[in-house]
């Protein structure tokens, strides 16, 4: 199995993605204990979506998010720098719309979407800056960006169980269920050194978006970051 280095080089992480493709959706769903469909629930009420618009959903692997985008009623273009996730995305979802991109350099055109997501993808940028930059050019004006993404417990009781016990079993527990200990090493590492929730809004804001915000979830262990392109 492949891993990234924590450099995070474009061809890396999708090498990374590309080893774990095929069992990708059943992990995340087993090392989230279930919560990975209310969080996306939350991303889409987040969203504020209407009928007709424009939607790009930015790292959406095989395409789950999209698909769920799609039945809301908008026209959304699932991109992912990972050909593996692609194929099989492809192959179990095939009324998605699929483009293979990297968030650094998004093959649209200025001010295509109305609104633009990226679900746990942020983190595997080797440049978040410039990510955030790009994001903003492809995106109407007055259009929303979401961004959802590991963060920081806010509790101290639950900061201590989650990265003392539950960051260390992450690893073996992908073993038993991904045949895979390496991508989920990186995983653990990768949101060590994420920066936390008022950290990456202001990244956000000094990207040039406007009236960021967050909500956390499940204690801080998950937050929504939510801002608007003036």
């Amino acid at each position: 199995m492949s891993r990234a280095g924590m450099d995070k080089q474009p061809a890396e992480i999708a090498a990374m993605f590309d080893s774990v493709a095929e069992r990708y959706d059943r992990t995340n769903a087993v090392l989230a204990l279930g919560r990975d469909r209310a969080w996306r629930r939350e991303t889409m009420a987040a969203l504020g979506l209407r009928p007709g618009e424009v939607v790009l959903d930015l790292a959406a692997g095989t395409g789950v998010s999209t698909s769920e985008l799609d039945r809301a009623g908008v026209r959304a273009v699932a991109v992912d720098l990972s050909l593996g996730m692609i194929e099989v995305g492809r192959r179990e979802r095939p009324d998605v719309t699929f483009v293979a991109g990297d968030a650094l350099a998004l093959p649209f055109a200025e001010e295509t979407f109305d609104a633009v997501t990226m679900s746990f993808g942020l983190r595997n940028v080797a440049d978040t800056d410039a990510a955030l930059r790009e994001m903003l050019r492809v995106t109407k004006p007055g259009g929303r960006l979401l961004i959802c993404e590991f963060s920081q417990p806010t509790l101290a009781p639950v900061r201590t169980v989650y990265q003392r016990c539950v960051m260390w079993a992450l690893p073996g527990l992908a073993k038993q269920v991904a045949g895979s200990t390496e991508a989920y090493a990186y995983l653990v590492e990768s949101i060590r050194t994420w920066p936390d929730q008022q950290a990456l809004a202001d990244l956000m804001m000094a990207a040039g978006w406007g009236k960021v915000a967050w909500r956390n979830l499940t204690g801080g262990v998950v937050a929504m970051h939510r801002a608007i392109r003036p």
